[in-house]
């Protein structure tokens, strides 16, 4: 068996969101940033609203050629309601790497994990997003996630995942687990 990934090759690159108050949306994105991996292509993940804490996202990343990431936002992020000055700084500096990164012609695959979130709690400007979506090289995928995606990047996506909750551990006192919840 070959052990040297072959570069995949498209043409044009999708945007893809995954959205909902379902679990999962990273996870799905990480899967399809994971799998450009494996065959070859480079990928950035910009993080929104996560802030450097120990966790096996980042663990596997680390671990996994042609993937670069930054961290943006404080790990005890709790909602729109505790938003400090440094919490809107780390927001706009994430969607300024965002955009160097897009347009920088080095990325394959680009993931902005919780970017709808940060626009939807105004942290950034909607309309910001959508003139980043618009401005998207054509060969660059572009995967946006998070909570309550605007319907305008919603129109101007190619597939939209959207995750529904009908059942959660949490429902039943169950606390997030190590390795599988984070």
């Amino acid at each position: 068996m070959n052990d040297t990934p072959q570069t995949a090759k498209y043409h044009t690159g999708l945007v893809q969101i995954f959205t909902g108050d379902g679990r999962g949306k990273t996870s799905a994105a990480l899967g399809t940033v994971m799998r450009a991996s494996g065959y070859g292509l480079k990928a950035y993940i910009v993080f929104f609203l996560k802030g450097l804490h120990e966790g096996g996202e980042y663990n596997s990343l680390k671990r996994l050629p042609g993937i670069d990431y930054a961290i943006f936002g404080r790990s005890d992020f709790m909602g729109p309601q505790y938003t400090t000055q440094a919490d809107l700084d780390y927001a706009r500096q994430a969607l300024a790497e965002a955009k160097k990164v897009i347009l920088s012609g080095e990325y394959d695959v680009v993931m902005l994990d919780e970017i709808n979130t940060a626009s939807a709690w105004k942290l950034i400007n909607v309309e910001d997003v959508v003139e980043l979506v618009k401005s998207k090289p054509e060969k660059v995928e572009l995967i946006l996630t998070g909570r309550h995606a605007d319907t305008r990047l919603v129109v101007l996506a190619d597939q939209v995942t959207e995750l529904v909750n009908r059942k959660h551990p949490f429902e039943k006192g169950v606390d997030a687990r190590q390795g599988i919840d984070y």
